[in-house]
């Protein structure tokens, strides 16, 4: 994947799946530590002890349509091709978490992308059926979104109006260049 925001539209996708319905991304820049740290966690059906053990084998898969699953075993690659670190802990009944931390400087590490459509077109196609709690700091600003407060805010209209999706969008690309002092991503 040539953007990591597809990394982690595909881990939250298999967190809907599991039936999470709460899951939490949080994103870290630390230019000073030269280090990008991505931690995507939910409340799903989680994987069990044995399975988890061999889940960044790409044959690996709990899809029907095929019998091969790429994306933790690219998203891994990706960690360590960049001289970062991939750990995924899970416990049944409880969820999942994924971290992956690569060099921010390394030339191998593909750019962020567009993470604002991610999450906004995320939200859009989940309604009401899954919250998503999405942090990112950039050295020692943060910004947070959470669809729990906004839904709490629309009253009757829903959070997959085309109006709220686009405040969406919008808030969160301002709010991104703020913490990044006006650097658009």
């Amino acid at each position: 994947m040539r953007e990591l925001s597809l990394h982690i539209l595909d881990i939250i996708e298999n967190s809907r799946k599991a039936e999470a319905d709460l899951i939490k991304i949080k994103i870290e820049e630390n230019l000073t530590d030269n280090l990008l740290k991505i931690v995507i966690e939910d409340n799903g059906s989680g994987i069990d002890q044995k399975k988890l053990e061999k889940i960044t084998d790409p044959f690996i898969t709990s899809r029907t349509t095929r019998e091969v699953g790429l994306g933790l075993s690219l998203f891994k690659s990706a960690a360590e091709s960049c001289e970062g670190d991939f750990e995924i802990d899970s416990e049944i009944n409880q969820g999942t978490r994924v971290t992956a931390d690569f060099k921010y400087d390394h030339i191998d590490r593909a750019p962020l992308g567009d993470i604002t459509t991610t999450i906004s077109n995320f939200v859009a196609s989940s309604g009401d059926q899954v919250d998503l709690v999405y942090q990112h700091y950039y050295q020692e600003k943060c910004f947070k979104f959470d669809t729990r407060e906004i839904k709490s805010e629309l009253e009757d209209l829903s959070i997959q109006s085309r109006q709220v999706t686009a405040w969406i969008r919008e808030y969160i690309e301002e709010n991104l260049a703020e913490i990044r002092g006006g650097e658009a991503f």
